[in-house]
Parts: structure tokens; sequence; C-alpha cells
């Protein structure tokens, strides 16, 4: 996959690591993000967020040339969707984010381009996607890849986390998820396991809710524990 250029929209905890991570595999990538400050930090070599390691690789990226950020997308074989997907009232998903992203890219699409989207989102978003760009871009239906490929990341260890864990990659088609596999390959030495995207996106959802119920029960053994004049951690270390 030679001359291959991505762009990353979104240059936060998750966007600037993986976008850092590609570059250092000698693939071009350009970063947006719509902060000019974020922007004119990261095409210094530096950066504007906390992460262990994160540092050397963005400085070591933008020395040779493989990675530069700008407040705008340029045409690529690549799109990659890192954005956040906050909750609205009533915590309901907002996933504009997403579709203000997806939307700034539409014009640049191209056949074969490869697009996949890394936020949490509800289930059914990357088709919803899908159809926003085929109705914009009719001459390209069936005729690019897309796919879900959710961040599975803790904060501390992401940049070690990128390339070691599992991913669960999902496209609309088995062609667009074994495209994304390919892209993936090239810089994460996890397993890859293929699925469609509805799973994936369920997949990303059910981590994040079996981590808060495991949080919340820890929490009521604790305050259960506590009234009852029991050592917790010796409780959790006999059961």
């Amino acid at each position: 996959m030679s001359n291959q250029k991505v762009v990353m929209i979104g240059l936060g905890y998750i966007g600037l690591p993986t976008a850092a991570l590609i570059a250092n595999n000698n693939i071009h990538v350009h970063g947006v993000d719509i902060n000019p400050q974020v922007v004119e930090t990261i095409n210094a070599g530096k950066i504007h967020i906390v992460e262990p390691s994160l540092d050397q690789a963005v400085a070591t990226a933008v020395a040779k040339g493989f990675l530069k950020a700008a407040t705008t997308p340029i045409e690529a074989n690549t799109y990659l969707i890192v954005v956040p997907t906050p909750f609205k009232a009533k915590n309901e998903p907002d996933i504009s984010f997403v579709e203000a992203a997806t939307k700034a890219i539409i014009p640049l699409l191209k056949e074969n381009d490869l697009y996949i989207i890394e936020s949490t989102s509800p289930i059914g978003t990357t088709e919803k996607m899908m159809r926003y760009i085929y109705a914009e871009r009719p001459e390209l239906q069936d005729k690019l890849h897309i796919a879900y490929c959710p961040e599975r990341v803790l904060p501390g260890n992401v940049m070690h986390e990128l390339v070691y864990n599992d991913r669960v990659i999902g496209g609309v088609n088995e062609a667009a998820t074994q495209k994304a596999i390919d892209f993936y390959k090239q810089f994460v030495k996890g397993e890859l396991h293929p699925t469609n995207a509805r799973t994936a996106e369920m997949c990303k959802l059910t981590e994040n809710s079996s981590r808060d119920v495991q949080i919340a029960f820890a929490n009521e053994l604790s305050l259960i524990c506590d009234k009852a004049d029991i050592n917790v951690w010796e409780l959790i270390r006999l059961a």
C-alpha cells in the first residue's frame, strides 16, 4: 500500500496518538482539528495533551515529514473519523461531530477510498454516514470501503495499547472489512477481529457498559462493607 495518505479528523486524546503512530510507520498523515492552536502546536512538533511517550512520537513524525496538521482536510486514500460523541439532553448520543467530519470530506472522496469511524457511536451510525456520502456522491455508490473500528485504549498507556491491543473491525460489507484490516495491519500487532459494522459498534458500547457496571458494583460493595465493618479489599481478594 505505497503512496498512502491518511486524513485523521480529530487530534485529541485518541486521534493524535493514532496519527503519530501511523506517521511513524512511514505513512503520510494529514491531521485535522478545528482548533488553530492545536494545529500550530502539532506542526511545531509539540503536543497539547498529556500522554506518556506521545511527545517523542509526535516530534519524530513531524521532523520526518510524515505528520502535518491543518484546520481543513485534503484528498487522501484513507479517512479516519476520531471526534467526540458526547451526550445531548436526556442522555441522547450526539453524533453531530461525526456528521460534520463526514460532510467535510465528502467532496474529496474518490473510488476505492477507505473511510473509518473510530469514535464511540450508536448502532447504525456507520451505515447512516454511508447514506450521507452516497446521497451527495451517488457516482461512488458501492465504490468506497466504509468501516467501523472502535478505539480500545486507556489513558496513560495509549501508545502501547494502540499497537498491542486487539481490534474489532467491521465494514458495511466483507470487502470493506478486509480493506480496513489491511490498513490496520501496518501498525497494529494485536489480533484483528473481523465482523460487520453494526456488531463492531455494539461491541464498543458493550465494553463501555461492562466497565460502568463493574465500577458501580465495586462502589456498592464498598458502601456495604463500610457499613458492615468489612475490609472490602480482603473481600475482593477472597471472592
